[in-house]
């Protein structure tokens, strides 16, 4: 039995999709392209949200982290890509194709979920998903993004910096990163040029799944609940046309 029989995934159309986000529905759905979770209402704004390499959507970081933005008034729309659709139903794990076949996947998601009537469509991501969503913004523009454990670079090889389309983007960045990112440390990331649209919010002691140590005295989820109110504030604050300064 797949994941999505499990979570009750319900087969529509996209027409059927539409309809079902303008009367601000929630539930999990099963479209032509994959699967999609959307939790929450968008009395502060909607966040579309992609997954990280290596595991998907139904992780305990993403669930949580879910739930906590739907708590705080962002409506989050959860896709997942083909290639971990694929790795799902084959039962084995396989590596994500290339950087630029994610793009066009996730733009394909943009292009479908974005409406007049609805408020605007920001983009984001754990780790790879937020990497493939900054490339697309910067490609195509976007409301605005939120990083999650962005990775700067590959563990142990800070010289291969993932940087290079970076000042192409325009709009309101927010990148949430563990102190102890072994993609990105904070000692690292302060010799980094950024975007001049970037804000960054340090998560102390956390690794790339902002998991402190436990001599910190603090918990993963303490770390998730404090990313979250980063999300919830900087997606508020350039709502209201008053952004707030870099951390």
């Amino acid at each position: 039995m797949s994941h999505y029989t499990d979570l009750d995934y319900a087969s529509i159309t996209p027409a059927e999709c539409r309809q079902r986000l303008l009367r601000g529905e929630n539930g999990h759905w099963q479209l032509p392209d994959g699967p999609l979770e959307v939790s929450g209402q968008a009395t502060v704004g909607r966040l579309l949200i992609a997954h990280g390499a290596g595991a998907g959507q139904d992780s305990t970081f993403l669930q949580r982290l879910r739930a906590g933005l739907a708590e705080g008034g962002v409506q989050t729309l959860a896709i997942e890509f083909a290639y971990l659709q694929q790795m799902r139903r084959e039962g084995r794990r396989r590596p994500p194709p290339r950087v630029d076949r994610l793009v066009e996947e996730m733009a394909a998601w943009c292009d479908f979920l974005s409406h007049p009537e609805l408020p605007p469509l920001w983009l984001g991501g754990k780790s790879m998903g937020g990497r493939v969503a900054s490339l697309l913004a910067a490609r195509d523009g976007a409301p605005g993004l939120v990083l999650c454990g962005y990775p700067f670079h590959p563990p142990a090889k800070p010289e291969r910096l993932r940087l290079d389309h970076w000042p192409r983007l325009a709009c309101p960045t927010l990148v949430i990163q563990g102190t102890r990112d072994p993609f990105g440390t904070r000692e690292e990331v302060a010799g980094y040029a950024l975007s001049e649209h970037a804000r960054l919010h340090w998560l102390q002691d956390g690794d790339h799944d902002w998991k402190p140590r436990r001599a910190s005295g603090r918990s993963q989820a303490q770390l998730i609940d404090e990313g979250v109110a980063a999300i919830v504030a900087f997606m508020t604050a350039h709502a209201s046309g008053h952004p707030q300064p870099s951390e």
